[in-house]
């Protein structure tokens, strides 16, 4: 299969499978451990814009850039045009390569102070908030909905509405999760739509979610579907060899797999990036999570997991390392 680069405007990526932004998890740390193995677009954690509307200072606390870290698209939620306008511009400034605006997020948390997924049951403000941010920003936009609001809804009214208005406002791109939001993150992924909303707008970038999981499943929608790319985000966790693995396959060798001295290696690396942005103290606590994701790949898996969950200081990751990836 030949893996073709795909345009965001402007912007143009080599790699169309992206790093799908992820709270938690897709800080500046994990995306340069990403980039190594292949990444190309990556997103960062979702930023409230009401956090980046407050002061300077904590703008730079919530966004993380490096040289290395682009493309990068900076995911924002809200729910007001103005402020999600005028934080697109502080993002632009600070040098995002992208604007991606929420409008999928399905937590409860999201949902009840409208924003995110919310904007699923109000297409016409979503447009408005688009309309605002395209005419702010000096970045290509992106959209990131659902299907539907509703598990039964099988029109996906509120997704097309959305699409033309954002389309038609200037937007360069769609990433649809092919999951209603009250689905969040179970049941089977309705690929479908996103080979309709191809067909539909085949001038635009259109990128799929929903069921990336694998290296494997990466090629699968790309071919099934005829987007121009698609997002990975909780398949790449603890497996950011993720992007070597689908070269791999497209090129028809079998997927890299590490060894256990290379994944010692990595996760050092990836434990010194979370010291330099977060410290000493801090980087443990943060880290412990992705060592649990990054225990899958180990032939003890379970012991391995519940040794990263002691993990309190930076001699602790050191030493689960040294313990469990030895030479």
């Amino acid at each position: 299969m030949t893996l073709k680069p795909f345009s965001i405007g402007a912007l143009t990526i080599d790699l169309p499978v992206i790093l799908s932004s992820l709270t938690g998890y897709t800080d500046q740390a994990y995306r340069m451990i990403c980039r190594e193995l292949g990444a190309g677009l990556c997103g960062t954690e979702m930023l409230l814009d009401k956090s980046l509307l407050l002061s300077e200072k904590l703008r730079r606390l919530n966004v993380q850039m490096a040289a290395g870290d682009h493309p990068l698209s900076a995911q924002l939620i809200g729910n007001t045009p103005a402020e999600m306008a005028a934080a697109a511009v502080h993002l632009c400034r600070m040098g995002a390569d992208a604007i991606d605006l929420n409008f999928a997020c399905p937590v409860r948390k999201a949902l009840a102070r409208r924003r995110g997924g919310h904007f699923m049951r109000e297409p016409g403000a979503a447009v408005a908030i688009t309309r605002a941010v395209i005419g702010a920003a000096d970045r290509p936009v992106m959209l990131k909905v659902r299907r539907s609001f509703g598990e039964d809804d099988r029109d996906h009214d509120a997704l097309w509405r959305i699409l033309e208005g954002g389309f038609d406002a200037g937007a360069a791109a769609a990433c649809i999760h092919a999951r209603s939001v009250e689905a969040k993150y179970t049941g089977q992924a309705d690929w479908t739509v996103l080979a309709e909303a191809r067909r539909r707008y085949p001038d635009r970038a259109i990128i799929g979610s929903g069921d990336v999981l694998t290296p494997q499943a990466a090629l699968d929608m790309l071919a099934q579907t005829g987007v121009d790319a698609v997002a990975a985000a909780r398949g790449v966790l603890g497996n950011p060899w993720f992007f070597r693995q689908v070269r791999d396959l497209a090129a028809g060798r079998p997927p890299y797999q590490p060894t256990i001295a290379e994944q010692r290696e990595l996760m050092r690396r990836h434990f010194d990036h979370a010291v330099e942005l977060y410290g000493d103290k801090k980087a443990p606590r943060i880290m412990r999570k992705f060592g649990i994701k990054y225990a899958r790949l180990h032939p003890t898996p379970k012991v391995v997991r519940m040794a990263f969950v002691a993990v309190k200081r930076p001699e602790h990751w050191h030493e689960v390392l040294a313990r469990h990836y030895p030479n």
